[in-house]
């Protein structure tokens, strides 16, 4: 059973990693910080298991942050891999295993009509942009509060003081004419964007937009939102861009835009589509794509895109993820929704569960938040005690109240059991 302080590797290892990474880490969430707990240092993953570097196992409902659909070390997945390395790694030209994965995703996603690999979903997500600039001749971006996607300058800002007003930058060394591109909007506020149309007529290139918001936790597109934004961005002759890095092949295998039936102009998406391996994509209208470098004059290139161990996961997993799969991963996520919900009632824990298909979030707050700022009332503090005593009773949560939760396929009867057991128990000690 894990314990509450870090074994005597893990300690070692966090000590050597502070005095070479910043904060610890290579990215900030696994520095823990939002929950008051030090850090994990996870040696390996199988099914829906993690052991850290002392032995420690837990059920693992973080998944990579979204890849292991299928669990970790899927053996069809390795052994592809496996295979791959037999061929060579990085070859300098175009690979059938490219090829091979581009055709999956564009039967998957049919407004993908064509598509280019990147190696990361930042990457993809900033080419999308820089290409719908180009297509429309237009330098503003709408986004929405408490949406990530990706590092790239002109989307690392929060909003100004107005509904439609200019972003100022929200990070450090992001030039503040570069933030006045983009304009902050609150989500499923379908008002909001027509006031920001209105203002901004003929001048913004494009809105983007999670189809499902997942980076203030799960919440979920208001009933006509999505609608709303398709007709609003077509009638001004913006573009409607969809970043499926986090919902793409998770909520439904053509992703949130087969899930609620609205078609974007131009798709993003990363995580499942490489299997665990880097991996980022983005694609559209072919008249959209065909701009792109070397068929157009959007330049966009990656010595390591279309990397053949990625492309070779890929398509292992995509190859797994079949209708039948998808039911019994729903079927479940709703069996542990609902044990959340009673153990959550029975230790009079005021929480609510959002989810969408098999993404869920334990909001410690009593409503479901429509948007960001709704999602920032929630109790961090409460968050962080129930996180720390389902750590202890082996079970790893998100380190943040502001992420989803990602089973996988991998998650049996057991493992959803044995999760639902610990909650009881941490949802008392969260209330203290």
């Amino acid at each position: 059973m894990p314990g509450t302080t870090m074994g005597t590797r893990t300690a070692s290892l966090v000590q050597r990693a502070e005095r070479l990474f910043p904060g610890g880490v290579n990215s900030p969430v696994r520095a823990f910080r939002a929950v008051g707990r030090p850090p994990l240092v996870l040696a390996r993953g199988e099914g829906p298991y993690v052991w850290d570097v002392d032995g420690r196992r837990y059920i693992d409902l973080v998944g990579a942050w979204g890849p292991a659909i299928l669990g970790h070390a899927h053996p069809k997945v390795i052994d592809a891999i496996v295979a791959a390395t037999g061929d060579g790694l990085a070859l300098g030209a175009t690979n059938p295993l490219e090829i091979e994965l581009g055709e999956a995703i564009q039967v998957a996603m049919p407004s993908m009509e064509r598509l280019r690999f990147t190696s990361s979903g930042t990457e993809a997500v900033m080419s999308a942009l820089r290409l719908a600039r180009a297509a429309t001749g237009r330098d503003l971006v709408v986004k929405f509060a408490g949406a990530y996607h990706g590092h790239s300058d002109g989307l690392l800002v929060e909003a100004g003081s107005g509904v439609a007003t200019f972003a100022i930058a929200g990070s450090a060394g992001v030039p503040d004419a570069v933030a006045a591109t983009t304009i902050v909007l609150p989500y499923n506020d379908p008002t909001a964007v027509t006031l920001a149309f209105a203002e901004h007529a003929g001048r913004i290139a494009a809105v983007i937009v999670e189809p499902v918001a997942a980076n203030t936790g799960i919440i979920a597109p208001a009933p006509g939102f999505l609608e709303h934004l398709r007709e609003t961005t077509r009638a001004d002759g913006a573009l409607l861009v969809f970043d499926e890095v986090i919902t793409g092949f998770r909520v439904a295998l053509g992703g949130a835009q087969a899930r609620f039936g609205v078609e974007p102009d131009l798709t993003t998406l990363g995580k499942i589509i490489g299997g665990g391996m880097p991996i980022g994509a983005y694609g559209g209208r072919t008249d959209l794509m065909d701009l792109v470098a070397p068929a157009g004059p959007v330049y966009q290139a990656g010595t390591l895109s279309g990397h053949p161990l990625s492309m070779a996961a890929g398509i292992a997993t995509l190859a797994q993820l079949t209708p039948d799969r998808y039911a019994a991963l729903d079927a479940a996520v709703a069996d542990l929704v609902a044990g959340l919900i009673d153990a959550a009632a029975a230790a009079r824990c005021s929480v609510t569960v959002a989810r969408v298909g098999p993404l869920l979030t334990v909001f410690f707050r009593p409503s479901e938040p429509t948007h960001a700022a709704e999602a920032l009332t929630a109790d961090r503090a409460a968050y962080a005690r129930f996180f720390g005593s389902m750590l202890d009773q082996g079970v790893f949560l998100p380190p943040s109240q502001f992420e989803a939760w990602f089973p996988s396929m991998a998650h049996g009867r057991a493992e959803v059991a044995a999760v639902i057991a610990a909650a009881r128990i941490a949802f008392e000690a969260s209330a203290t």
